[in-house]
């Protein structure tokens, strides 16, 4: 039985699965899992309530976002088990500390049995000494996963999630359609002051950027930031740039991307795309439409520059726009309008990169399947991850205690707030009753992840999910020896690719050096990279069609 046709099969989970009846990767290992039902559902299926039979208590590493600092009394805990009957026992581990914190847990063997919070590919670094479970081979007894998979068709996106087993080991959180962050920002009221439109393509951006120093040839009209504490200059424009000519840059690079015409893995920062980002950059620079201290300036320095008129463009999210800019642009100056544009079309057309709309999610411990109620810990996750109404409670909270829903919109109840929504409200819905925490807010259907979208942000998200999303790469996953190899070529490779980005950008290596720093790159083993990755592929492909 193939791994579509057993994910095809969604929403049963009658005894049968419930025993590791069944073959495949995601129709389980063939262990008999009769033993470890302690408090499961005899039939758990799509939309039902998970309840346990018994109470139960799972241990679970949390990760404390000084935003919003943990609380035991939080309304989440107590609502969390009530409905289902299981208690969560915390781990509680410091924002700044949790990647380092939960290596160190994972390689003593002392991690709680839930690791959520964990971003593909990290998850990779445990998967030879076994601490992880291969977590497909245990979808069987998650119907609401199985279901989201399919009806949103995700299993190529999961496909590049496996290992060189064919088993993948996070349970990542699913979107229906992929979410878009960040893109160039204008001053609006300078625009119409000079009859110009908001641009729709870079060309467009180009010509913006040029009429507007020609009116103001004392100032670079775009000035960006997201260039400190990230690898990366420029990380946030040189990802939406890089997506418009259909390439990773920036916070999205990786060194090894999947030429589809040439059906072979590339090198990403070698490749005719990437060039074509830097002579874009490098012209920004040299026309003087750019600020050069983009690639270096802190993002207060960048900010400070729009609010003080010294710059009309730079780089957004829906976030930053609304509670940063325009909240500040506003109180300085009088009349001053900026707006948020869809990412502007390049050579590879409206598209969006594959891959988005798998999220961060949750790894398990190996030593969660000796416990006699792993059944019950399995449907329990699926319900508060992956069901529609776990997704809600965990995203709005309680109905009627902290949003209503008035003709299907949510609104917060009154008095309290989220990110900023109501300043004066005496609560808020993070900090007092801990929902829309990030360890289980994410993911979900389009209308429960837009539900929470300033208008401004729904216009962007709207004219974003009309764009097509590229494919995915296809799995490649390396063997445990390879990718300690890989490990020693792949950091300086990257490091040699920003630096020259950043060096090219500002003119200080010139253009007609690209085939030299290509060079360069093959000295440094790129060719071997890629050939290696392409040889997983092929290897892949053999043993799992």
């Amino acid at each position: 039985m193939s791994r579509r046709q057993i994910l095809s099969a969604a929403g049963f989970a009658g005894l049968a699965a419930l025993t590791g009846c069944g073959s495949g990767d995601d129709g389980g290992d063939g262990k008999d899992l009769s033993k470890k039902q302690n408090g499961a559902m005899k039939e758990f299926r799509v939309g039902q309530q998970f309840k346990a039979a018994e109470p139960l208590s799972f241990s679970l590493l949390h990760n404390n976002n000084p935003v919003y600092p943990t609380k035991s009394g939080w309304l989440f805990w107590k609502e969390v088990t009530r409905r289902t009957g299981v208690t969560l026992k915390l781990v509680d581990v410091p924002l700044v500390d949790y990647e380092k914190k939960r290596s160190v847990l994972i390689g003593a063997g002392d991690a709680p049995f839930l690791i959520p919070k964990t971003y593909h590919p990290s998850e990779v670094a445990f998967v030879s000494s076994g601490a992880i479970l291969p977590v497909s081979d245990y979808t069987h007894l998650m119907p609401n996963f199985r279901a989201k998979v399919k009806k949103w068709k995700l299993e190529p996106e999961l496909d590049s999630f496996r290992q060189s087993d064919g088993k993948y080991y996070l349970l990542p959180g699913l979107h229906e359609k992929a979410r878009s962050g960040y893109s160039l920002s204008l001053r609006t009221d300078v625009l119409d002051r000079l009859g110009l439109s908001l641009p729709t393509t870079w060309d467009e951006v180009y010509d913006v950027l040029a009429a507007l120093r020609e009116e103001y040839p004392d100032r670079y009209p775009l000035s960006d930031r997201w260039s400190t504490n990230t690898p990366y200059p420029v990380a946030a424009l040189l990802s939406y740039l890089g997506q418009a000519h259909g390439v990773r840059a920036g916070w999205t690079y990786d060194n090894i991307s999947f030429d589809a015409d040439a059906e072979e893995f590339v090198f990403t920062g070698a490749s005719d795309g990437y060039r074509q980002v830097v002579e874009y950059l490098r012209k920004l620079v040299a026309d003087k439409l750019m600020d050069p201290e983009s690639f270096t300036q802190t993002d207060d320095a960048a900010v400070q520059k729009l609010l003080g008129g010294k710059c009309f463009a730079i780089s957004a999210n829906p976030q930053e726009l609304v509670q940063n800019y325009r909240y500040n642009l506003e109180k300085q100056v009088e009349g001053a309008k900026i707006e948020m544009i869809p990412v502007p079309v390049g050579p590879a057309g409206p598209v969006v990169l594959g891959g988005a709309r798998l999220e961060n999610g949750v790894m398990i411990s190996s030593e969660a399947l000796k416990s006699d109620s792993f059944v019950a810990m399995m449907q329990f996750v699926d319900w508060l991850w992956y069901s529609d109404e776990g997704q809600k409670l965990c995203k709005w909270g309680v109905e009627g205690v902290t949003y209503t829903r008035p003709g299907g919109r949510y609104r917060l109840r009154p008095g309290i707030s989220l990110m900023g929504s109501d300043p004066d409200a005496p609560k808020d819905l993070q900090k007092d009753y801990g929902f829309f925490n990030g360890v289980f807010t994410y993911g979900g259907s389009w209308e429960l992840v837009s539900s929470s979208f300033s208008p401004d942000e729904r216009r962007f998200q709207d004219a974003m999910a009309q764009r097509q999303a590229l494919p995915v790469d296809p799995a490649h996953p390396l063997q445990s020896v390879e990718q300690e190899q890989a490990s020693l070529w792949d950091t300086p490779l990257r490091d040699h690719v920003t630096q020259n980005t950043l060096k090219f950008a500002l003119g200080k290596r010139p253009l007609s050096e690209w085939d030299a720093y290509v060079s360069e790159l093959k000295a440094k083993n790129m060719d071997r990279l890629v050939d290696m990755h392409n040889r997983a592929h092929d290897r892949f492909q053999k043993e799992n069609g």
